[in-house]
């Protein structure tokens, strides 16, 4: 046989080897474990029901205002002679503290002169009285005499309060807002001299939905005390002061009785005691501040609170059933923060809802829960993933 055609023949031979050799390797490998193929359900947490009473925080907010505020103007016509270091603004000045002088010159020398055609008249009616005491008068005469009398007693009274108006000072402790006049200024009665205001109170005025008012214990209006306020819920006013956030107390005393027309809110007053803290410790709330306000709610009882995650839309959640499956549920929300929203209808203490996000449940879809993966792992405990609402 030439070499060429025993070269041909070697080829098959050498493919049926390697094929014999590689099918009995295959055989002596050892067969690989077979496993059941399982379509897993979705694994989700879920957050146990509870009923709780809670007592709910209003938020509001608004601008600290003085309760008494005063633009002072002139009541007599002069020029200024003196005023005081403390007529400036932001100038903290005490009760009947005397702030600027008019020239009195004018109104002394009314005093004086009223005083003595009073003087007078007393003796003109004195002498009156005895003649007509004596039948030497008129009762006519004695009339006029003791007209003339009140008359010039009159002129005493209003001559003095003249002068009594030359002092410009104010019935209450406070701070001077603004200084609109100064020394050697002539005035007339009507000019305006500033703008003070009282530092015993400060007040803000907090804007209150329908929806709120029925959450907070508003004081009746026929509760309000001479002092323009009476006791109602209590406020905590923050704000950030030198770069830090900081608290001051303050309490409800009235609303103002109306329903803003544009806003349809309700303003309740929140007055703030001794605001500069003239007599107090502490840090001052200066007027014009803006904060926000805590208002102490009242209580609701037997509410379900669930985290505000948990909702889906506006007012459902997914409760999953003892097996396992996925409801639907619509329920009704009292009132939500930003953490918790607190149902009143539509789910039970006791059952569960998921807080993990579904992209598109179904009533009937079959979930799986942590709790049945703790269990397959560890026989003797389970972990459900809840949360108390209170921590």
């Amino acid at each position: 046989m030439k070499p060429v055609h025993r070269k041909f023949l070697l080829i098959p031979i050498i493919l049926a080897i390697a094929g014999v050799a590689t099918f009995g390797l295959s055989k002596m490998k050892p067969e690989a474990p077979k496993q059941e193929s399982n379509d897993l359900d979705l694994l989700v947490d879920v957050f146990e029901l509870k009923t709780s009473t809670q007592s709910f925080a209003i938020r509001s907010q608004g601008t600290v205002r003085p309760r008494t505020e005063t633009i002072l103007s002139a009541e007599v016509s002069g020029s200024i002679v003196s005023i005081s270091p403390k007529f400036i603004a932001g100038g903290v000045f005490r009760k009947d503290e005397v702030l600027m002088r008019i020239d009195p010159t004018n109104y002394t020398v009314a005093v004086d002169r009223a005083e003595a055609l009073l003087a007078q008249r007393q003796i003109e009616f004195d002498g009156a009285t005895k003649l007509r005491s004596q039948g030497y008068r008129a009762e006519s005469e004695y009339a006029s005499a003791k007209s003339a009398l009140a008359a010039a007693r009159a002129d005493v009274v209003g001559a003095r309060r003249n002068l009594e108006r030359t002092y410009i000072r104010l019935p209450y402790e406070g701070m001077v807002r603004s200084k609109e006049a100064d020394i050697g200024q002539f005035v007339n009665p009507g000019t305006r001299l500033g703008i003070t205001f009282a530092t015993d109170y400060a007040e803000v005025r907090l804007p209150l939905t329908d929806h709120d008012l029925a959450f907070v214990e508003i004081p009746d209006p026929r509760e309000v005390t001479r002092s323009g306020g009476a006791d109602g819920p209590l406020v905590t006013l923050t704000a950030v002061q030198k770069g830090q956030l900081t608290e001051w107390d303050a309490q409800i005393v009235r609303t103002e009785g109306v329903v803003d027309e544009k806003s349809r809110v309700t303003y309740a007053v929140a007055r703030i005691v001794d605001p500069y803290r003239l007599h107090s410790a502490g840090p001052s709330l200066p007027i014009g501040t803006f904060v926000a306000a805590s208002i102490e709610g009242s209580n609701a009882v037997d509410v379900i609170p669930v985290p505000r995650g948990a909702l889906r839309g506006a007012d459902q959640v997914l409760v999953v059933n003892e097996d396992n499956e996925i409801e639907i549920r619509t329920v009704d929300i009292l009132r939500a923060d930003t953490d918790f929203a607190y149902l009143t209808a539509g789910v039970s203490a006791g059952e569960q809802i998921t807080t993990t996000a579904i992209e598109a449940p179904t009533n009937g879809m079959t979930v799986r829960t942590d709790t049945e993966d703790d269990r397959s792992d560890s026989p003797g405990g389970a972990r459900v993933a809840s949360q108390d609402a209170e921590e």
